[in-house]
């Protein structure tokens, strides 16, 4: 059973932020050191640098981002700049934006979530993780002692429980109303009703729980509660460490969307990139479409068009460094079959960044696991006209365009165990950084 129940949050004071939209921030994993700094100016309270702190040339064990994001909490905490609530909640949440121009709201909960090993099948991921940012997170956790950002999971709710939730907050002014810097309008509310938390406690007990984004967080989260195991005597079934924060998420909800993630190439020899076509050839069809670089909100159009994919059908747009064409690779009929046989679980075959990482980065690139898991070679943006400009104006060798991953597809995976290459889905819009954080020592 999935563990859902109300815990003090820690806000900021409204009272000494006159504009949330100062503080907040999308969370770390998305926010480049250029955003960060930019976060830096705006706010001398902002979120970013609890979450992703900015390194100086100096920086020591004694003195660094993680050991300043810890003095910079408890300062915020002692001159009420954040303020924990004194009764426990739930936290709704509201994020207003548009998806093909049209208008679309999604809701999520914020709630506090038992931590349980992923082989319960209670909590169950659908992506593989970097190692070196499950260390950093790691080193910021025993820092800090507390979850600045929540993880964002998905359930099924055909029972309607956020429904009950947004009826309970009808006549209810929100905590926080606010536009970010994509103009979506975010609103939380606070729900300090027992009753209306043991309803929720109570349906959420047969429900699975499928991590959509925070891997690393929540396994950093296990991995946090393990050190305490070992190092804290005092460490016991009650303590804090044993839940994360959450942000949940109804599978039902229209708002709930997947943006894909495009893959951009560094390190591409010239002797691959000229080959590549010709090897590909093997396996998929082949379309070519010239483009003017100057034009690229046209090319992204034509790109756009040239995708489009029926069912079962696998579609990967590629652009490459120096040219001013760009192709689509459609996979012929067969071919993940005969290829890999039942090496591949049948549906894990179905993904198209299977297809991507298995036949083309592996297969036709040469890629080892070292590679796949390398930052430098393999960058990632869910913008398509920044990974389409990305090759045009040669700051990488090629760039691999693909359609969304869908959610059924996700808690499909999920629920056979199976796990999808890195960075396989983006939610969007990310659940905002700095609404809502909890501490892990009350």
């Amino acid at each position: 059973m999935a563990e859902i129940i109300a815990f003090r949050g820690i806000l900021y004071n409204t009272e000494k932020i006159k504009n949330i939209s100062d503080v907040v921030t999308p969370p770390y994993d998305v926010i480049s050191d250029k955003e960060r700094d930019a976060f830096y100016d705006r706010h001398p309270n902002n979120a970013v640098r609890l979450d992703k702190g900015k390194p100086e040339n100096a920086d020591t064990d004694q003195d660094n981002p993680h050991t300043r994001a810890s003095t910079y909490f408890q300062h915020w905490m002692k001159d009420s700049i954040l303020v924990e609530d004194s009764d426990p909640a739930l936290y709704l949440t509201s994020v207003e934006f548009t998806v093909a121009e049209k208008p679309v709201t999604r809701f999520g909960l914020i709630a506090r979530v038992r931590l349980e090993p992923f082989d319960k099948g209670i909590v169950l991921p659908h992506e593989k993780t970097f190692s070196k940012v499950k260390t950093e997170r790691l080193e910021l956790i025993k820092a800090c002692r507390a979850n600045f950002s929540q993880i964002f999971s998905i359930f099924s709710d055909p029972e309607n429980i956020l429904g009950l939730l947004t009826s309970a907050t009808e006549n209810m002014a929100p905590v926080f109303d606010f536009n970010d810097d994509a103009g979506h309008r975010h609103k939380l509310w606070r729900i300090t009703d027992p009753s209306m938390h043991q309803k929720v406690s109570d349906a959420f007990k047969e429900k699975k729980l499928f991590i959509a984004d925070g891997h690393h967080r929540y396994e950093t989260a296990l991995n946090y509660k393990k050190w305490l195991i070992k190092n804290d005597p005092k460490f016991n079934s009650d303590h804090p460490a044993n839940y994360t924060m959450m942000y949940l998420c109804s599978i039902q909800d229209p708002g709930l969307v997947i943006l894909p993630t495009h893959r951009l190439l560094t390190t591409i020899s010239k002797e691959t990139q000229n080959s590549f076509l010709q090897t590909a050839e093997t396996f998929f069809d082949i379309e070519n479409h010239s483009f003017n670089p100057s034009d690229l909100v046209t090319t992204q159009q034509r790109l756009d068009q040239a995708m489009t994919a029926s069912g079962g059908e696998h579609k990967f747009g590629v652009f490459i460094k120096d040219r001013q064409e760009f192709y689509v690779l459609k996979l012929k009929t067969g071919v993940m079959d005969s290829v890999f046989g039942s090496e591949i679980n049948a549906p894990l075959k179905e993904l198209d960044v299977i297809v991507l990482t298995r036949l083309i980065f592996v297969k036709l690139l040469g890629f080892d696991d070292d590679m796949l898991d390398d930052h430098d070679l393999i960058n990632f943006s869910s913008k398509e006209i920044d990974a389409i400009t990305a090759a045009t104006d040669g700051t990488h060798d090629m760039t691999f365009i693909l359609n969304p991953t869908k959610n059924d597809q996700v808690t499909r995976i999920a629920e056979k165990g199976l796990i999808m290459p890195r960075k396989s889905t983006y939610y969007f819009p990310k659940a905002i950084s700095g609404q809502v954080m909890r501490s892990l020592t009350s």
